[in-house]
């Protein structure tokens, strides 16, 4: 079944929440980097939270970058999306992996460590991007997001977000981020805490095979609530022979030259997706000729 986002509006339009399933997604991130199921976890959770927060980006050429450095085995964790929730992303160790926690879940906490710092980068494609970041609060990158949301943006947010990993690949994975409008009630609030509190984790939900919508009423308790719309992101790189031209032309005549002076031909691999371009001397120096 392929991913998908759901965006709705419940308690007529008071609260939002957008809903993902993006098991595909983490599988083929998987796929491509040999991940371990810690690194699976850490990193799936991230390319989930991001390919929420792409989607509701307004213009073609917008982008977000999510990066957690933390001080945890894992290193730094990186993951990029588009206005349609398309996704790529890409950790510093992924081969990393943990004893299990004592509840049995993996330990993604640890991986990411407690300390650190999450940067949140938003490329309206005008402009200057715009930076915010936050301390890291546990490594979970649920809380850690959530912490974010109330800290810079000001908005009261709810986000769940998990992985379900077993032998072969990842079995379910997903997220949802609830926000709250200025004229949400008291009353509706303590409805939406309690359903928090007591449903089931989002990968469990997921993998019992409970629809986004069902997500979506369960954690608002709004049996009446509106879906506007629907999409199916992928996890998906727009890397190419061309863009490696144009990095190696920004980094200038000399550069170039020293480059062609020590190597027979250069291979550059992009991190996000591990496709390999191969530019020969005399490419180079072609390159070189035309700065």
């Amino acid at each position: 079944m392929k991913d998908r986002i759901i965006d709705c509006l419940a308690y007529n339009g008071k609260v939002s929440i957008k809903c993902i399933s993006s098991a595909e997604i983490v599988e083929k991130a998987r796929k491509i980097h040999d991940l371990s199921p810690t690194a699976s976890a850490a990193l799936g959770r991230l390319l989930t939270i991001t390919s929420i927060m792409g989607y509701e980006l307004k213009s073609d050429e917008a982008t977000v970058t999510n990066q957690i450095k933390g001080e945890g085995p894992i290193g730094m964790l990186t993951a990029v999306s588009d206005k349609n929730g398309n996704v790529k992303g890409y950790v510093s160790n992924p081969q990393i992996d943990l004893p299990l926690k004592e509840n049995g879940k993996l330990d993604v906490g640890k991986a990411v460590g407690t300390k650190g710092m999450l940067y949140i980068v938003k490329d309206l494609g005008v402009g200057n991007p715009y930076v915010g970041m936050t301390p890291i609060v546990s490594g979970e990158i649920a809380e850690d997001f959530t912490n974010y949301f109330a800290t810079s943006e000001q908005t009261p947010t709810v986000i769940a977000l998990g992985v379900l990993v077993d032998k072969n690949g990842i079995k379910s994975a997903g997220g949802y981020k609830l926000s709250l409008m200025p004229d949400a009630t008291e009353e509706e609030i303590s409805i939406i805490e309690e359903q928090v509190r007591n449903i089931a984790p989002i990968s469990k939900m997921l993998d019992e095979n409970k629809t986004l919508e069902e997500i979506a009423k369960l954690v608002t308790g709004d049996n009446n609530l509106k879906v506007l719309e629907n999409v199916n992101p992928e996890y998906k790189c727009n890397c190419s022979r061309e863009k490696c031209e144009k990095g190696l032309i920004a980094i200038g005549k000399k550069e170039l030259e020293n480059i062609i002076n020590e190597e027979e031909k250069i291979e550059i691999v992009c991190n996000f997706c591990n496709s390999k371009q191969v530019f020969t001397r005399n490419e180079l120096q072609k390159m070189a000729d035309n700065i």
